[in-house]
Order: C-alpha cells, then sequence, then structure tokens
C-alpha cells in the first residue's frame, strides 16, 4: 500500500540523516582530537563505531524517534532527543572503558554528544525553523519569504493562555491557513515583550491602526474570560477593518455546551444587546415531564424551541410541520445531541407530517398524544410572498390558528402559546394581518376557558431565520456582490433566534391566560449598516470590493418599523425586565368572521378582492391598493 511506502522511505530517509549525523560528528572529534586528517588515526577506533553506530540508530528506533510529525515537534521533543543522545553515549562511554575499547576522552565525547543531539534535533525542526525566520523577516518590515497557499496575516489579541493556546493552534494546524503576526494586549507590562517569538504590541485600541501597519488579514480574539459587553466593545473596533474576525468561544458559551475550537463571529456577536437573563429553573419545571407539541418544529423558531424544550427533559415532544426535510432536520439534530449525551434520549421524540389548516389531521395528533402544552408557530411569514397569495396566508395563519387552538380547548391543554410579530401591529401587509387575526382568534379562546391559558408572544425580526436578510445577504456576498438593501433609511428590530425562543418559553411560564407578551427587541437596526459589517467580517470593503445597491421597498414593506414596547409610558412589565405584557384588547366572538373567511375562500377572488376583504375584519390593516 502507498501509505507503508511512503512511511518505510520516510524511516529511512531520517535513520540515514541520523547515521550520518552521529558518524560525521565523532569522526570531527577524533580529528578535532589527534590534529591530523590522516587515516592511520581512524584505526584504534573501528571497534567503537562498529558497537556505537547500531547500538545508537536501535535506540533512537526504540524511543521513536522515526515517528515524529515536522509541523509538531516541541521543546518536548527536543529534551526527549537531548536526555536520550547524552545518557546513550554516557552508558556507551562507561561500556567501552570496561571493555577495553579506544574511545575519546570524556570531555571531548561530551561535547560531541551535544553537538549530535543539537543536529538530530535540527533535522526534526527545520520546517518550524523555516516558518520562524520567514515570519520575523516579514514582520521587520523586509520583502517576505513566499507564504504560500494564501496564508492569512494573522493578529491575536489577548496574549495571556488563550492566546498562547490561539498561537500554538495557528502553527500547528495548517488547514487554518494562517501565519500569527503579533499579539496585541492592554497590559503595558507586556507590550514589547515576545511569546514564542512573536511581538506583544498595543494597547487594543490602537487595533485599527495595527491592522494596516502589518497589513492584516484576519484577527482573532484569543480572550474566553470576556464580558460579552467587552467583547463587543472589541468587535465593533475590529469591524470598522476590512478583516475576517475569529474568537475562543467564552466560557458561558463552553458551560453550554459550544465546541471549543475557534468559531467565526456572527453579525449577531456585533449586535450592541444587553445579557437576556431567564428563570431557567422556573421554564425547566413548567416544561419537565410535560407532552408539548410544537407546530412548524422545522421552522426558525420552531426548530430553536424544539432544542430548547429538550434540554428541559420534557416526557414526550412532537414535532408537527408540513415541511418534511426541516423536521427532519431537527429530529436528526436531537437524536444526534441525545446519543452523544446519553445511552438513550432525554425524552421521547415524535414527528408527524401535516398542516394545521387540516383539521382532521390536526386533530389526530391531539387524539393520539394528548398535549399539555402547545406552541403554535407554524405561519406564512414572507412578506412579499404572502402578498401574492393571500388566500394561504388565510388559510395558515387564520384557519390554521384557528384549529389549533379549537383543539387545545377542547383537549384540555394546560398551555397555549402563539408566536406572533411585531407586523401584525397596524399592519400594512397580508402577513401582519393575518397574523393580527391569528392573535385575535387566541384571545378569543382565551375567554372561552378556565383551564387552558391561552396567550401569544409578539416580537420583530430574528437574525439568521430563513427570511433574514443576513442569508441572503451571506449568499450575495459570497457571489461577490452586489448586496441589495431596499432603502438606505429602512431600520428593522432584531434579535437572535435563542433570544427569541428563551424569551417566549419564559413568556409561557408567566401566562394566566389571554396576554399578549411583547418582547423588548431594543433597539432598531440600519439594514446599511448591517450590511455593510456584514461585508466587513467577510474581509471586504463595502462599496470597493462588494457593491451595496438599493432597489426599493417590497410591497408590503414599512421603512420603519413599530415600537413594539414604549418605555416612556410602558408600565405593564413583567419579572423579566425584557418582557412587557399589552393591555388587552375588547374581545368579540370570532366565529362570524371565521364563516366569513369561509365564504371568502369559497369564492374564487382575486388578491385584491381578498386583501380588501381581509381588510373589512383587521381595521388596523391599511392595504394600498
Amino acid at each position: 500500500m502507498k501509505w507503508i511506502r511512503r512511511r518505510v522511505m520516510r524511516v529511512i530517509r531520517y535513520m540515514t540523516f541520523d547515521f550520518l549525523i552521529i558518524l560525521s560528528v565523532h569522526l570531527f572529534a577524533i580529528i578535532t582530537y589527534n590534529s591530523s586528517f590522516e587515516s592511520p588515526i581512524f584505526a584504534p577506533y573501528e571497534t567503537f563505531f562498529l558497537i556505537m553506530l547500531p547500538t545508537k540508530m536501535f535506540l533512537f528506533f526504540l524511543f521513536k524517534f522515526y515517528h515524529f510529525v515536522l509541523d509538531y515537534v516541541g521543546l518536548e521533543d527536543v529534551f526527549k532527543i537531548g536526555i536520550t543522545v547524552v545518557v546513550a553515549n554516557l552508558i556507551l562511554f562507561g561500556f567501552f572503558k570496561m571493555g577495553g575499547i579506544h574511545t575519546l576522552p570524556l570531555s571531548l565525547y561530551f561535547l560531541a554528544s551535544l553537538f549530535e543531539a543539537l543536529a538530530i534535533a535540527a533535522v526534526r525542526l527545520w520546517k518550524r525553523i523555516v516558518n520562524y525566520l520567514q515570519r520575523v523577516y516579514s514582520l521587520r518590515g523586509g520583502t517576505p519569504i513566499p507564504e504560500g497557499n494564501g496564508r492569512k496575516r494573522t493578529l491575536i489579541i489577548g496574549s495571556g493562555s488563550g492566546g498562547v493556546m490561539v498561537l500554538k493552534e495557528l502553527r500547528h494546524n495548517l488547514e487554518l491557513n494562517a501565519i500569527p503576526i503579533a499579539f496585541v494586549d492592554d497590559d503595558v507590562n507586556k507590550i514589547g515583550e515576545y511569546i514564542k517569538g512573536v511581538e506583544i504590541i498595543g494597547p487594543i485600541a490602537n487595533i485599527n491602526h495595527f491592522i494596516d501597519q502589518y497589513d492584516i488579514h484576519e484577527v482573532i480574539i484569543g480572550i474566553a474570560n470576556l464580558s460579552a459587553t467587552r467583547m463587543r466593545e472589541i468587535l465593533e473596533l475590529v469591524s470598522r477593518s476590512n478583516v475576517t474576525i475569529r474568537r475562543l468561544p467564552l466560557m458561558k458559551e463552553i458551560e453550554e455546551g459550544s465546541p471549543t475550537q475557534l468559531v467565526e463571529v456572527k453579525i449577531e456577536d456585533l449586535l450592541n444587546r444587553d445579557e437576556i437573563h431567564l428563570d431557567i429553573e422556573g421554564i425547566r419545571n413548567f416544561l419537565a415531564e410535560k407532552t408539548i407539541l410544537v407546530t412548524g418544529a422545522g421552522g426558525s423558531i420552531g426548530s430553536e424551541l424544539c432544542r430548547q424544550i429538550y434540554q428541559q427533559k420534557p416526557k414526550r415532544l412532537v414535532l408537527f410541520d408540513i415541511y418534511e426535510n426541516g423536521v427532519y432536520d431537527i429530529q436528526m439534530e436531537l437524536l444526534r445531541h441525545a446519543f452523544k449525551h446519553d445511552d438513550e434520549p432525554q425524552c421521547e421524540i415524535v414527528v408527524r407530517i401535516g398542516s394545521v389548516y387540516n383539521a382532521t389531521r390536526l386533530e389526530e395528533i391531539f387524539a393520539a398524544y394528548h398535549p399539555d402544552i402547545v406552541f403554535h408557530a407554524a405561519a406564512y411569514k414572507h412578506v412579499p410572498l404572502m402578498e401574492d397569495s393571500p388566500m394561504e396566508a388565510i388559510r395558515t395563519n387564520g384557519f390554521g390558528t384557528y384549529n389549533t387552538a379549537k383543539l387545545a380547548l377542547q383537549y384540555g391543554v394546560q398551555n397555549f402559546v402563539l408566536v406572533s410579530s411585531d407586523k401584525a401591529v397596524r399592519p400594512t401587509n397580508v402577513m401582519g394581518a393575518t397574523k393580527r387575526f391569528a392573535e385575535r382568534i387566541v384571545q378569543y379562546f382565551a375567554t372561552q376557558s378556565s383551564t387552558t391559558r391561552f396567550s401569544m408572544v409578539r416580537f420583530g425580526n430574528v437574525l439568521g431565520s430563513n427570511g433574514s436578510v443576513v442569508p441572503l445577504f451571506k449568499k450575495q456576498i459570497l457571489d461577490g456582490g452586489p448586496v441589495t438593501v431596499t432603502h438606505p433609511e429602512i431600520t428593522r428590530f432584531f434579535m437572535t433566534i435563542p433570544e427569541a425562543v428563551g424569551l417566549i418559553l419564559q413568556s409561557a411560564v408567566y401566562s394566566s391566560g389571554g396576554e399578549v407578551f411583547i418582547l423588548d427587541m431594543g433597539e432598531p437596526v440600519k439594514i446599511r449598516e448591517l450590511a455593510e459589517k456584514m461585508i466587513r467580517l467577510s474581509g471586504f470593503q463595502p462599496g470597493v470590493d462588494i457593491k451595496i445597491e438599493y432597489v426599493g421597498l417590497r410591497p408590503g414593506e414599512k421603512l420603519y418599523e413599530e415600537l413594539l414596547v414604549n418605555h416612556q409610558t410602558a408600565h405593564n412589565r413583567t419579572d423579566n425586565k425584557r418582557i412587557f405584557v399589552e393591555p388587552k384588547d375588547d374581545v368579540r366572538p370570532i366565529e362570524e368572521d371565521m364563516k366569513w373567511f369561509a365564504s371568502v375562500i369559497d369564492h374564487q377572488l382575486s388578491n385584491e378582492e381578498i386583501k380588501a376583504a381581509l381588510q373589512t375584519i383587521i381595521t388596523t390593516y391599511h392595504h394600498e391598493h
């Protein structure tokens, strides 16, 4: 086999190097000792060489000198070589003296041993020596030795244990394709010092200057114990330059099971957001040992609901969705997690395919599993697409919610939670109007039961969801641009998917029935600035390497989203400062509206006629004809 042949040839090659080194060093010592190059001086040493050479080669093989991986040879390996050579030579010297075999004086013999050890180590360190010389020469401003394969010039922020760990990884893992240029640190006592040949510069506040000065392509944050606030400050600084950014996971992320290797910095990391605190114990008590149904389980919010619910060890988790690929992916993810951490899943995982619009299929699910808690996340959410297919939005967002809520009441569900949207507030599009209709349906059912607690959770855009601008921008950047933004001044409220889902679960714990919970989305974000940051995170210059084009507002789209929480007038704050409760509306019976919508569906109306009909029911819906 080829790999066996390659390995054998490699061993032979290095055994040859070692043989020649041992022979050359001791021949040179003999010549120096006798001050002559005449051949007769070697004659007394024939037995010496006949015993020493094969013995040394055997010992080197025994101590695995020929198993070193050259890219990873370090100080420990050099010590191993040095100690083995010196000890072996001292033992051989004693053997030669006791056997009366002619050898060198002890002082010269010992000196030869040192040269022998250094030469054998140097053969195994040559690759790292070349890389070091290349890096130092390049850093000092000379013409760099070619870095090969486009290796990225990298700054490491932090010169503590995390930064040193990053340095070792960059040098040993060639797949990272990076060459460390310098550490950047705020500690004035370290600035100007060197770690493993890499200089420490600083402070971090001057990072953008250092990026320009050293022609940096990548920055790695090598500090694991940073606060989230300090991490954002550093990321905000670095993101002003056109470099890619990676980081060590924070200690909190490692504790939560995130990977310990370097991670890519995502646009979510750059959001100026306060850390969200949840009552984890309360959520666990709420979900543990329950049968929980998640509709729309394969979507962005639905799948994250499944992840976080699964962690709280419910009795059974029922995943219901019409799109089999998405729900299959989250099913496999949960099972992989289960078998990675446990002998068997923490709870029973059930996957069923069907539409919430199909009342018969939905009742089969309720009858089979009798859920204790229902999270209703199934919905059409894409604003422009629903403008062209309003009937489908009414069917799924309206009738789907009605079917699910009615069955929850019928089967005695303890809690029903509707995942709603900020676009339900004074809607200007079909999606928002149908979500507002869904809220009214749930509010109505909340008045019909003293046992089932119905509630709604309303929030804005989530980063990374299927309909978010983030995956679209990523694809456009990968394609070389342009990145398309609808309007230079358009703003949106953003929240990460895990943040939103955590607050949804917390809201469900607070529910006593009939509430519309509103999640505080923080400050609005300009989409143009979001696009610019994403371009810079990819190592490009906005407007130069990647163009930004403004394409105009899409059908049904607002320039500014409604402010969900007015902190000047908001009084209905829950125990969680990020969750508010909207004052309850007057609730009217919903049955007549459902009949009216059914008649609309039965008549083959045009899209404009359907929107006009929707406006008669949802009077806050302002549709531009």
